[in-house]
């Protein structure tokens, strides 16, 4: 080898060398887009937070541009607290399912972004969505948050009792009045005389008592409801929050009415387990009721029953889809796309039909999957109705209050005291309203 044939070598050598580094472990590119990272804090649990995870794992299969990362946060109750102190922390998530009775500390907090920012910005129709569920979340014509697991309370009852009974299982009680004599027909006395079937079982839970005042058109708090301005005192002690308990409390004592305590899963497993003719409870447990019962019975449902002459409606309860402030603009617009998806028509018709929940947009029941969800199970469309024919007015709005979950707990020591024959419904109520009172001065205090 001459030494011109050495020199091409060594440069045929030396370029291949090169080539090898530059090309053969060839790195990822730097400037390469990453996902926008989401994180969701919600707190429903069982079947519910199944359906809650199939929507965040559908939305992040759906593109790539973002990548939304749900947390289980326990309780409602639990998750407030660890948002306080995610706020003190900067380490609050983007999105955060709140309980509906948490509002007024959430729009107090200073921490949030309310909706309407984005529904303008992008000029989004709210006409397609429920305008009951709109109402509850909107607070000095600003929507705060985005309703999402909603809910309302009716009666349910044993279609095959009510025949047994003598009763039209087509013609459900309306009124506390027919309730009441419909519960005395359906209770079931041994030779004794001792009571082995009430007619009615309803569980002490304050929802339910600030739902018996909306249908009265009736304020749980003062400043119409803490709508018109902030809530100073409550409003509940009044001749239709004795109306209540006296209903109530006329029922236990003649014996037609059943009182196993607080917990709604006990009365639902009385009414399942064919224990008692009647109840109330959420819409959201509809499906569980039915699928429980097996076939048992044949399940009826009404609208909540009222006084008669009552012109009311009923709140919605449940939660909705909050964005937390302090996080970059893209961020935050990110945490909107992923709202708008799970509230999006085909999410609400599955959501509808997996957890009993309302839809939130009006067009999901134009899904064929909802449409014939409803056809197997007729007594959603009774739920549906009690929404839909509910007037918007303050009371029906709900109350918006920053201790509504100390007002919830006093509330059912008072009706338990009234039950219990240890208090008339005036003084349950008047003592209790004194407590949440000076919760609420207290509360106001901190927020000033």
């Amino acid at each position: 080898m001459n030494w011109k044939k050495a020199c091409c070598l060594v440069v045929l050598v030396l370029f291949v060398l090169g080539a090898v580094g530059c090309g053969g472990g060839e790195k990822p590119k730097t400037d390469a887009k990453k996902p926008i990272k989401v994180v969701f804090w919600y707190s429903v649990g069982g079947k519910v937070s199944e359906s809650t995870k199939a929507l965040v794992e559908k939305f992040n299969a759906s593109q790539k541009d973002i990548v939304v990362e749900a947390i289980f946060q326990g309780s409602y109750d639990d998750a407030i607290n660890k948002l306080k102190q995610s706020i003190v922390s900067k380490s609050a998530p983007h999105v955060m399912q709140v309980y509906d009775i948490g509002s007024r500390f959430m729009i107090d907090s200073k921490a949030v972004v309310p909706v309407q920012k984005w529904v303008d910005a992008e000029k989004i129709d709210l006409k397609v969505y429920e305008p009951n569920l709109l109402a509850y979340y909107t607070v000095d014509n600003k929507l705060y948050s985005m309703p999402f697991n909603t809910s309302t309370p009716i009666l349910y009852y044993n279609r095959n009792m009510f025949k047994e009974a003598g009763l039209d299982p087509a013609k459900p009680p309306k009124t506390f009045d027919e309730v009441a004599a419909a519960a005395a027909k359906l209770t079931v006395k041994d030779a004794a005389g001792k009571v082995t079937r009430p007619g009615i079982t309803i569980a002490i839970y304050g929802w339910f008592f600030e739902q018996l005042m909306a249908v009265q058109n009736a304020f749980y708090a003062n400043n119409e409801n803490g709508r018109a301005a902030a809530a100073t005192a409550t409003a509940f002690n009044s001749p239709e929050g004795e109306k209540i308990l006296s209903w109530w409390q006329g029922m236990v004592k003649s014996g037609v009415a059943g009182n196993i305590g607080r917990k709604t899963a006990d009365t639902q497993k009385a009414f399942i387990g064919g224990q008692t003719a009647m109840t109330i409870d959420s819409t959201g447990v509809l499906g569980d009721i039915v699928t429980g019962v097996g076939g048992k019975f044949e399940v009826g449902t009404a609208f909540l029953p009222r006084p008669e002459g009552a012109k009311g409606g009923v709140i919605i309860g449940g939660g909705s889809l909050w964005m937390l402030a302090g996080h970059p603009e893209a961020e935050e617009k990110a945490a909107w796309t992923f709202i708008k998806f799970m509230t999006a028509e085909k999410q609400q018709a599955f959501w509808h039909i997996n957890t009993g929940y309302f839809p939130v947009t009006l067009k999901a029941y134009d899904d064929a999957d909802l449409k014939k969800h409803h056809e197997k199970y007729p007594q959603f469309k009774v739920a549906v109705d009690q929404l839909h024919s509910t007037p918007i007015t303050r009371a029906t709005q709900g109350a918006l209050l920053g201790v509504f979950t100390q007002s919830r707990q006093e509330i059912e020591t008072a009706i338990e005291q009234v039950l219990n024959n240890q208090a008339s419904p005036k003084e349950a109520l008047t003592k209790t309203a004194g407590i949440v009172d000076a919760a609420i001065t207290r509360y106001n205090q901190t927020v000033k």
